[in-house]
């Protein structure tokens, strides 16, 4: 079963369970696990991408595995009369039971081959920044960084463009001992949607741990003229570990892609696989 979620990551010590704190993962699964008799579904979830501490989603995809739908098995999942299951009634009461800042979107029955982490193509982040000499406007305080000096959206691009590939991100990955940091970056685009809000939209096959808002913070010293245009790409090709991270509250997962169900089984293994640069 997918589950589609948003969730404003403010009060959250991020996506992944941990004992004694409010995590994401925390909540969805004690609100599965609050079925009345005969609605019962596994607790534990598989997430497309952990967000750390403060990161928002608008589009966050977990599954989990269901019983089959048969009648008189314990455990099974809810169907209506004509044995379609009642998902629709089981988000409506999942969301009666989940506090207001995380939203269960949909639910739905996918193939037993869909895994939300490794049959994604790609992960689509947004990063809001607003060079305002005042600050973030107030209504926007928990989701966009105040950033006090005035960006050039052309340099920023230009420095982007650089990065674009399938490339080592050392440079931009927090180290974590076994895994690999080469990721293909499809996009990093950067746009001013109004006077003082600037939007960053970044999208890869897969991002390693910090890896968002390494790019995005190494780019604003670059779109305040601090670094000039080559020093993103310079810093890529050293493998030297950024230290210029940006503030988890701008960043907003929105959205993950998947391929049709028949190729569902392939890209899992293709994801499986030890990434190379050939």
């Amino acid at each position: 079963m997918r589950l589609d979620l948003s969730y404003d990551g403010t009060d959250f010590k991020g996506w992944a369970k941990q004992p004694g704190l409010r995590t994401v993962q925390g909540l969805v699964e004690d609100a599965l696990a609050k079925q009345p008799p005969g609605r019962e579904v596994p607790k534990s979830v598989v997430v497309a991408g952990r967000t750390d501490t403060g990161v928002h989603a608008t589009g966050q995809v977990l599954h989990c595995d269901v019983v089959p739908l048969d009648p008189s098995a314990p455990g099974r999942l809810a169907v209506d009369e004509r044995g379609i299951p009642d998902l629709t009634r089981m988000v409506h009461r999942w969301n009666r039971i989940l506090p207001p800042d995380v939203r269960i979107l949909g639910a739905q029955v996918v193939p037993g081959e869909f895994d939300a982490r490794f049959s994604a193509l790609r992960r689509h982040y947004r990063y809001q920044v607003s060079d305002a000499p005042w600050g973030a406007d107030p209504l926007r305080r928990k989701d966009t960084l105040a950033w006090n000096r005035p960006l050039d959206v052309d340099a920023l691009n230009a420095a982007s463009r650089e990065l674009l590939g399938l490339n080592d991100f050392a440079a931009y990955c927090k180290p974590r001992e076994g895994a690999t940091t080469i990721r293909e970056l499809q996009r990093f685009s950067w746009s001013r949607v109004e006077d003082n809000l600037i939007v960053a939209d970044v999208s890869a096959d897969a991002f390693c741990h910090s890896m968002v808002r390494s790019l995005v913070g190494t780019l604003l010293m670059t779109g305040d003229g601090r670094r000039p245009d080559s020093f993103p790409a310079d810093l890529l090709a050293e493998g030297t570990r950024t230290t210029a991270v940006a503030p988890p509250h701008g960043l907003t997962l929105r959205a993950i892609d998947y391929p049709p169900n028949a190729e569902l089984a392939a890209r899992k293994n293709q994801t499986r696989a030890t990434r190379t640069l050939s």
